[in-house]
C-alpha cells in the first residue's frame, strides 16, 4: 500500500535488515506486531487496548497536572533554564567546529539549519515548543513538502497531537536452518494518525470498536522526539511529570484536608445540656426537639412586603449540640466547644511541597519565592544546583535530536 507522506529511499545494503532474535526496542514507545496479515488501517493492531488507550490518557493526566500552581512553577524554572532567549546570542545554533568537512559544506549546513530555526519559530515559540515537549513526553512535527518538487525542502512543519498519532513496527519471524533460532527482522515502520484520537470510549475513537482505524504515515514524514523514558514494558513512553504524580496527588489530598479541618474546626459552638428529668424516652426527646425549635425561631419582619415571618434556622454541624441530661447530675446548662487548635500549622504540607519539588529534579531552594540569589565563585553553589544544571543540559541534549532530525531531512531533501 502507498504510504501517506513521502519515504527517503536509501542504498540497498543500508536498507537490508540484519536478522536478531530479539525484537527492536527503541525509546519510541512504538508498537510491535506481526507483518502478516496487517489491513488497509492496520486492523492487525488489536491489542491496542492498554497501550494506546493508556498512552493517551497520560498525556491528557499531564496536562492536567501542569494545571496544577505547584508543578507549573517547576516546569517554568526548568523552561527558563532550558531556553535562555538574549539579544546578543542566538538561542540554538550549529557547531561544527569538529566535522570534517569542506568550507562551503559547512556553510550550506548553517544556512539550511538557519531555515530549520525559521520553520519552528524557534525564536518566538522556543519556549512553548520545549514546554509541550516536557510536559507531554514527546513532540510530534509532520514534515510538509512538495511532492512535485522535494528539492525545494521542507515547506512547512505542523505540530501533531501526540494523542492522535501511533507508531507501529511491524516484525517477521523466520527459523534459522542451521541453529533452529526464531529469528526477527524489522519490515516496516510507519505511523497511524486518527483525528478522533487513540481515547477509549469517545465516539469515531481509533480503539473505540476494538480496531484501529486511521491513515498510515510514511515514517521519515514525521520527525518525532520523546522523553526517552519507558514504562517497565517498554510499550509506552513516560514523561518526566510522572515520578512527580504521587506526589501531586498527596499534596492536592492534604490541602484539601486542612482547608476543611480548619473551616469545620475553626468557630467556637456551643452545648446544651437540657434536664429532662424522669420523662421517658419518647417524651424527653420531644421535649428536646421543643426546646430546639423555641430556641431557634425567629420572627423576622419584611420591610419590602410589610409581613412578619418565620425565619427559622435549621440544624448544621457547625452550629449548636442540643443533649439531653437526667434528673441527678447538673441542671440545665450551656456550655462552649472550643475550636480546633494549631490552625496554622503547615509543616506537613510544606513537606510535601518539598516531597513534589524533589520528584521533578526542581531544588528546594527554589520553592522558597524571599530565598537571595547569588552569582558567586562555584563553591558556594550548592550540590542541588549543580545536580539541576545537569539535569538541564540532559533535557537540552535530547531535545537537540528534534534539530538533527529535522535537519537531516532537509539537507537530504
Amino acid at each position: 500500500m502507498q504510504l501517506f507522506g513521502f519515504e527517503i529511499k536509501r542504498a540497498e545494503d543500508e536498507a537490508q535488515n540484519t536478522p536478531s532474535f530479539v525484537e527492536k526496542t527503541d525509546d519510541d514507545g512504538a508498537i510491535t506486531v506481526s507483518a502478516t496479515g496487517v489491513g488497509q488501517f492496520g486492523q492487525a493492531l488489536l491489542d491496542l487496548e492498554g497501550a494506546a488507550k493508556t498512552e493517551a490518557e497520560l498525556v491528557t493526566k499531564y496536562r492536567t497536572m501542569e494545571q496544577h500552581p505547584e508543578v507549573q512553577k517547576a516546569v517554568d524554572d526548568i523552561v527558563n533554564e532550558a531556553i535562555i532567549i538574549s539579544d546578543r546570542n542566538k538561542v540554538v545554533e550549529v557547531n561544527l567546529d569538529d566535522v570534517e568537512l569542506s568550507d562551503a559544506i559547512k556553510k550550506k549546513i548553517t544556512e539550511e539549519f538557519a531555515n530549520v530555526l525559521s520553520l519552528l519559530d524557534f525564536s518566538n515559540k522556543g519556549y512553548d515548543v520545549f514546554n509541550r515537549w516536557y510536559v507531554d513526553g514527546r513532540i510530534n512535527y509532520h514534515v510538509v513538502i512538495d511532492t512535485t518538487s522535494p528539492k525545494k525542502g521542507i515547506h512547512e512543519l505542523r505540530n501533531i497531537d501526540p494523542r492522535k498519532l501511533r507508531k507501529v513496527r511491524e516484525v517477521a519471524k523466520r527459523k534459522d536452518g542451521q541453529t533452529d533460532t526464531i529469528l526477527k527482522e524489522v519490515k516496516n515502520e510507519y505511523y497511524i494518525y486518527n483525528d478522533k484520537g487513540f481515547l477509549k470510549g469517545e465516539k469515531g475513537s481509533s480503539i473505540d470498536d476494538g480496531s484501529v482505524k486511521g491513515v498510515k504515515i510514511a515514517k521519515d514524514s514525521v520527525v518525532q522526539v520523546t522523553s526517552g523514558i519507558l514504562n517497565e514494558t517498554n510499550s509506552m513512553v513516560l514523561s518526566h511529570l510522572h515520578k512527580a504524580i504521587k506526589a501531586m496527588n498527596q499534596l492536592k489530598m492534604l490541602e484539601d484536608a486542612a482547608v476543611i479541618y480548619r473551616i469545620s474546626r475553626a468557630p467556637e459552638r456551643r452545648i446544651f445540656y437540657i434536664d429532662v428529668g424522669n420523662l421517658p424516652k419518647a417524651k424527653a426527646e420531644q421535649y428536646l426537639r421543643d426546646m430546639m425549635v423555641k430556641h431557634k425561631n425567629r420572627l423576622v419582619y419584611d420591610a419590602s412586603s410589610g409581613e412578619v415571618k418565620d425565619d427559622r434556622k435549621h440544624m448544621t454541624m457547625l452550629e449548636d449540640f442540643w443533649l439531653p441530661r437526667r434528673e441527678g447530675g447538673k441542671g440545665t446548662e450551656i456550655t462552649t466547644l472550643p475550636g480546633g487548635q494549631s490552625l496554622g500549622e503547615m509543616d506537613d504540607v510544606l513537606y510535601f511541597q518539598k516531597n513534589l519539588y524533589k520528584s521533578l529534579n526542581v531544588p528546594v531552594s527554589r520553592l522558597e519565592t524571599d530565598a537571595g540569589f547569588s552569582l558567586g565563585r562555584a563553591s558556594e553553589i550548592s550540590r542541588d544546583e549543580v545536580k539541576f544544571q545537569k539535569f538541564i543540559d540532559r533535557l537540552r541534549k535530547r531535545f537537540s535530536m528534534l534539530f538533527t532530525g529535522i535537519l537531516k531531512k532537509q539537507l537530504i531533501l
